[in-house]
C-alpha cells in the first residue's frame, strides 16, 4: 500500500513520469493546452475508442438522427427497443461531435463562439442525451454495457482538460484493481490446484502486462512493444492445457475442463478491462460468482476422493 503518498504526486521511474492515485502509480503524460482545438482532437479520439468498444451497428451517422429517434419512438418490442436506443445514444455521439466540429473550424475562421450559444447548447444536449441512453448499450463481447466510456466525452466537453485527464487517472487506477482482482483470484480458485500450477507464470505475466496496457497511450513509443506482449502473453494462456492424471475419472476430468473455461474467461476479462481502461463490475462480479462455485465444487469433490 502506499497511503503515506497523495493523490497526483508525480515522479519519475527509469526516466518515465508516472502519477499516483488510489495506490497505484499510472504513466503520466502531461495535459495540451486548453483550447476548443485540442478539446477536438481529444473528442475524436473518444469518439474512435467508444465505439471500437461496444456492439457493433450503433456507429450511426449523425445526420440520420431524426430517423434514428423515430425508429426508436415507434419501436415496441423491447429487444429491439434496446438495440434502437443504442442507436439513438450513437447518432447523438456523433450528432455532438460534428457539431464541435463545426465550433471549432468557426474559432479557426476568427469567429468567437461563447459557451450560450446556440451550438454549444446543442451540442451539450446531444452529449447529455446520449449518456442518458448509454446504458442501453453493450461491450462488444455482449456481457454489459460500459457506461463510463459515454461520460468521458461530457466531461472533455464540461470540463478543462487538465482535470479531464486527473479523472482519466482514477479510472484507470480503478480498472488496474478491478485486473489485480480478478488475476488474484484466477490464482486462488486455479493456479493453486496441481493440475493448473503451469498456468501461474503465465497469469502473473500477463496481470502486470495488462496493467501497462490499461495506462499507455496508443501513441507513445513504448506502445510497438507493449501490445506485442499483451496479446502474446494472453495467447499463452488461451493455449494453456491442463494436466490431467491418467487415473482421472469423468467427473474429475470434466472438473479440470470447466477450470479451464473459467481461466480462459478469466484473461478474456482482464483483457477488455485493459482495454476499455474502465471497470466492468457487472463481468467482474459474475467471474467473482462463477470462480467461488468452482472453489466450492473443488472443495467437494477432493473430499469425495
Amino acid at each position: 500500500m502506499n497511503t503515506h503518498i497523495e493523490n497526483g504526486t508525480i515522479r519519475k521511474t527509469d526516466g518515465v513520469e508516472h502519477i499516483f492515485y488510489d495506490d497505484y502509480w499510472i504513466r503520466y503524460y502531461p495535459p495540451p493546452e486548453e483550447t476548443l482545438a485540442e478539446k477536438k482532437k481529444l473528442l475524436d479520439a473518444l469518439t474512435r475508442r467508444t465505439f471500437h468498444h461496444t456492439e457493433p451497428g450503433i456507429n450511426t451517422p449523425g445526420e440520420k438522427l431524426d430517423e434514428v429517434r423515430a425508429a426508436y419512438e415507434n419501436e415496441s418490442d423491447p429487444g429491439r427497443k434496446r438495440v434502437n436506443a443504442a442507436m439513438l445514444a450513437g447518432a447523438l455521439f456523433n450528432r455532438a461531435t460534428d457539431i464541435f466540429t463545426t465550433i471549432v473550424d468557426l474559432e479557426d475562421s476568427g469567429i468567437k463562439i461563447t459557451k450560450d450559444d446556440d451550438f454549444m447548447r446543442q451540442c451539450s444536449s446531444c452529449f447529455s442525451e446520449a449518456l442518458s441512453l448509454s446504458g442501453n448499450v453493450k461491450h462488444h463481447s455482449g456481457e454489459e454495457g460500459v457506461d463510463e466510456l459515454w461520460g468521458e466525452p461530457v466531461k472533455v466537453f464540461t470540463m478543462p482538460i487538465a482535470d479531464y485527464y486527473c479523472s482519466r487517472y482514477r479510472k484507470i487506477a480503478q480498472a488496474m484493481r478491478e485486473i489485480d482482482q480478478v488475476g488474484e483470484t484466477i490464482q486462488c480458485t486455479l493456479c493453486c490446484l496441481q493440475w493448473f500450477s503451469q498456468a501461474k507464470p503465465l497469469v502473473e505475466d500477463f496481470i502486470s502486462i495488462a496493467k501497462y496496457e490499461c495506462e499507455i497511450l496508443r501513441s507513445d513509443p513504448n506502445y510497438l512493444a507493449i501490445w506485442p506482449e499483451f496479446v502474446a502473453d494472453g495467447e499463452k494462456i488461451l493455449a494453456f492445457r491442463a494436466t490431467i492424471p491418467e487415473n482421472a475419472n469423468n467427473k474429475l476430468e470434466r472438473h479440470i475442463k470447466r477450470g479451464t473455461i473459467l481461466l480462459r474467461s478469466g484473461k478474456n476479462l482482464m483483457t477488455w478491462i485493459a482495454n476499455v481502461r474502465v471497470q466492468m463490475p457487472m463481468s467482474t462480479a459474475h467471474y467473482l460468482e462463477a470462480c467461488a462455485e468452482y472453489r466450492q465444487s473443488t472443495e467437494k469433490l477432493l473430499t469425495e476422493k
